[in-house]
Formats: C-alpha cells, sequence, structure tokens
C-alpha cells in the first residue's frame, strides 16, 4: 500500500523539480524595438516661373451680317441670278433678280415730262416778274401786277421742285426694280421663282457675309478673373485691349486652326448656364482654309500673365489646401499654400512656397508629420495655362 503511494509521488516530484530546474536556467529574451521603415515619395523642387493663363470655351462659327433679301418695289420677276440658290456665292453689287420695269420705266418718263413743263413754267414766270419790276422802278405798272407776277414765280419755283422730286423718285424705283446684293457672301435661303409676284417689302431670300465671322464663347463669371477684360459701357473692347482667341477643329480627317480676337462681351449673362457670352471675331482671308459658318470650333483665350507662380501636379495639393514638404531631413512636413488656379491636371500656387523646397507629389493613404520617407527627385512637365 505504501509503495504504491511513494512511487508515483516521487515521480511527480521528479518532474517538478525538472520542470522548475528548466524555468530557472531558461533565457530571458529581450524585446527588441521595432523600427519603420521609409516609404519612398517622388518630389520636385518648387521653381517660381511666369505662367501665361488661358481660358477654354467653345463654339458655333456665325456669320457677323446676316440680312433678308427684300424688293423694295412690287412687281413680277422676270429674271434671277444662278448664284441666288441656297448655298450659291455673290459679290458685292452682283445682281440677283429683276422686278418687270415697264410701269416704272412709264412712270420715269412721265415724270420726266411733267419736269420739262414745270421748268418752262418756271422760266416765263421768271422772265415775267424780271420784267414788271422793271416796269415797276419806272412807275409804268402797277404795284399789285408786280405782286402777282412775283406769286406766279414762287408758284412755278415750288411746282418746279415738285416735279424734280418725283422725277428722282421715279429714277430711284426704276433702279430698285434690280435687286443687288449689298455685300459679298452666301445665299442662305431664298423663297421666289421666275414669273412670282412679289410686293414691296416681302422677304424672297437670306443672304449672309463670309468675310469675317464670330463665335460666341460662353465662359464662366469665375474664369473672367484669368483674363485681361476691363469694363467697358456697351461691351465692345478697344483694338489693343482684345485677348487673342485660337480656334480649332477636326474637319474632313484634318486638324484646322485659326486667330482672331475677342471683340466685345454681351451684358446679358444668360439665365440658364450663368454663363457670359465673350464674341470672337475672326478675318475669312485665307482662301485655302476659310471657316464656314456652322462649324462647331475649340477655342483658346489668352489670358493674363501670372508671375512667380509654382506649377506642381493635382497630386501634390492635399486637403485644406495644403502640400507636403520633405525637409532637410527628409522628413514630411504639412504646408499651408495659397492656389491660383486649378486647370487640367496642375495646380498653380501663387504662394506659401519657398524656391527650391521639395514637394512630395506622390499618392499617400496616411500622411503623419514628421514621418520619415526615401526622397526620389522626378522631373514632370506641368501645362504652363
Amino acid at each position: 500500500m505504501m509503495r504504491t503511494l511513494i512511487i508515483p509521488s516521487a515521480i511527480v516530484l521528479v518532474f517538478l523539480f525538472g520542470a522548475a530546474t528548466l524555468m530557472a536556467t531558461a533565457p530571458v529574451l529581450q524585446p527588441s524595438e521595432t523600427k519603420p521603415i521609409p516609404v519612398s515619395v517622388n518630389v520636385i523642387d518648387a521653381v517660381f516661373q511666369g505662367v501665361q493663363l488661358k481660358v477654354h470655351s467653345q463654339g458655333t462659327a456665325m456669320p457677323s451680317t446676316e440680312s433678308q433679301l427684300i424688293p423694295e418695289v412690287s412687281g413680277r420677276i422676270t429674271w434671277m441670278s444662278n448664284n441666288l440658290v441656297g448655298g450659291g456665292y455673290f459679290k458685292k453689287g452682283e445682281e440677283l433678280a429683276k422686278i418687270d420695269d415697264l410701269d416704272y420705266r412709264n412712270s420715269r418718263d412721265r415724270a420726266r415730262a411733267a419736269l420739262g413743263k414745270t421748268e418752262a413754267e418756271l422760266e416765263h414766270a421768271k422772265f415775267e416778274y424780271s420784267r414788271l419790276r422793271s416796269l415797276a422802278e419806272r412807275k409804268l405798272t402797277s404795284r399789285s401786277m408786280l405782286e402777282n407776277a412775283l406769286k406766279s414765280y414762287r408758284v412755278s419755283q415750288a411746282a418746279f421742285q415738285d416735279a424734280t422730286v418725283n422725277f428722282e423718285q421715279a429714277e430711284e424705283n426704276l433702279k430698285r426694280t434690280t435687286l443687288r446684293a449689298p455685300f459679298s457672301g452666301i445665299v442662305r435661303s431664298e423663297s421666289v421663282d421666275i414669273g412670282q409676284f412679289v410686293s414691296r417689302g416681302q422677304p424672297i431670300g437670306t443672304l449672309y457675309a463670309n468675310d469675317v465671322v464670330e463665335i460666341r464663347l460662353p465662359v464662366a463669371d469665375r474664369q473672367l478673373a484669368y483674363l485681361n477684360l476691363p469694363a467697358s459701357p456697351n461691351g465692345s473692347l478697344q483694338p489693343n485691349l482684345q485677348p487673342k482667341v485660337t480656334l480649332t477643329t477636326q474637319y474632313a480627317g484634318r486638324a484646322l486652326s485659326w486667330e482672331g480676337r475677342i471683340v466685345r462681351t454681351e451684358a446679358e449673362i444668360d439665365v440658364s448656364s450663368r454663363m457670359v457670352q465673350l464674341v470672337a471675331r475672326v478675318t475669312n482671308d485665307q482662301p485655302l482654309n476659310p471657316i464656314s459658318v456652322g462649324l462647331f470650333l475649340n477655342a483658346e483665350i489668352q489670358g493674363l500673365a501670372a508671375k512667380d507662380v509654382v506649377v506642381l501636379p493635382r497630386s501634390a495639393l492635399r486637403n485644406d489646401n495644403q502640400v507636403l514638404i520633405v525637409d532637410a531631413n527628409d522628413k514630411l512636413r504639412f504646408r499651408s499654400i495659397t492656389p491660383l488656379r486649378l486647370y487640367q491636371d496642375d495646380v498653380l500656387i501663387a504662394s506659401g512656397l519657398k524656391a527650391g523646397e521639395r514637394v512630395c507629389v506622390s499618392t499617400l493613404q496616411t500622411a503623419i508629420e514628421g514621418m520619415s520617407v526615401i526622397p526620389v527627385s522626378v522631373n514632370l512637365a506641368g501645362s504652363s495655362s
């Protein structure tokens, strides 16, 4: 009985002694301090430069001059030019249509006859008045006869002036039977044919000039701050203050471009889009590369010249208008800046940086003030706009 109790107890004591010995002689583990691994970031040196600001817009080429072809006399159309068709080209002063002029020639001839009659009566009245005035000076006629002669002379003068005006009007009406182009351009539409009777004031066609085209360019009011547009009571700009504009498009598989000027601003703001309309004008003097009316164009308007600006990628901009600076000890520092403009993929910084400072342009999920990094210099060409 005693034997069965002593042996197991001795075995347990031996194991406990061995475990205690192992624990007493086990090496003590000292905790080691973990050091964070620096992250590699791309940096750009802050460089101050001059930047030409630009504003972009789009618009459709429209004629600067457009009018309706309206006859000033009534009659039947007897002749039409081959150019008086939609899309037809004409030159200034070119005959476009003729109205039957028989009645107007007759009116002119009658007016000429009436003018000749009144001219003869005027000459006779003048002669008679001179004769009676000579007799009156010698007391050979009465004063009442002289006054009657003067009255007849003045009535003849008035009749002659009236006949002269009637003759000039008749001649003018005869000239108006030929409809001539008021300027060089293109026919947009026509609504008359030979044999048709037209009334005075009835439009028979629409014409527009193609020597100068205008493009209305909508621009947000905040974008106007980047343009050098002086205040004007009527919206027109002096030639030396008109910003340059470059117009581009793709047409028939070719890249086309033209140079123009912003000539005026429209005083009214578009109520639906809240945009201000700028009007660009381009002289259509390129025979091999004319601007077609109705062409959709992209516009790049030359704005102000900004000085001492730092251009960085948008990725450099953090929340609350801040950027990350890598200091001399390769540690990140937050810096508040004043942005001038966000343009496409760039941010233009007006103040808050010093020349030569390294700006982090890498996207970091977590950025901590004083965090160590490994800066890698890169050279990214920013858009100067």
